[in-house]
């Protein structure tokens, strides 16, 4: 493919080969196997997007680990893609476990899915002893002919 093609080509779909904002090798099926994360600190945010409606094609402990969040938002409502992952809310408590500090995490599920409420009842011991916090929330936001169960945060 000529450079001028190449460059068009990587204009008309920017981020494909990103996976959680890191560049990936396109040329690899697996996007975890070509990552090359550079060491360094760990980011620390008030709030952060579980990537992919949390789905376990991208997101794994090592997301956990490296972005430390006070507020987690899990967004999958779509079990038959495996949204949200069993595998991606497990990875939470395990890269929360390497943080060496016991720092009050909240995750906002913005569904109430049969993995999510699952996933709560059989590690509710080890939020706890995280100091991991999942927030429910009995209110509805009705958007024109559609509604979906809503949190509300203020910082």
């Amino acid at each position: 493919m000529p450079d001028d093609e190449l460059s068009r080509s990587s204009h008309s779909n920017p981020g494909k080969s990103l996976v959680n904002g890191i560049k990936t090798n396109p040329a690899s099926n697996s996007p975890k196997s070509s990552l090359s994360v550079p060491m360094g600190p760990p980011v620390y945010v008030d709030l952060a997007y579980i990537p992919n409606h949390c789905s376990g094609k991208n997101t794994d402990p090592e997301f956990f680990k490296r972005v430390r969040a006070s507020y987690y938002v899990v967004s999958g409502n779509d079990a038959a893609n495996g949204e949200p992952s069993r595998a991606v809310l497990d990875a939470l408590l395990e890269g929360k476990a390497q943080w060496g500090e016991n720092l009050q995490v909240t995750l906002i599920p913005t569904h109430d899915t049969e993995v999510t409420r699952e996933w709560y009842q059989q590690t509710h011991e080890k939020q706890q002893e995280l100091n991991i916090m999942v927030l429910a929330s009995s209110s509805t936001v009705v958007m024109q002919d559609e509604s979906f169960p809503a949190c509300k945060i203020e910082f």
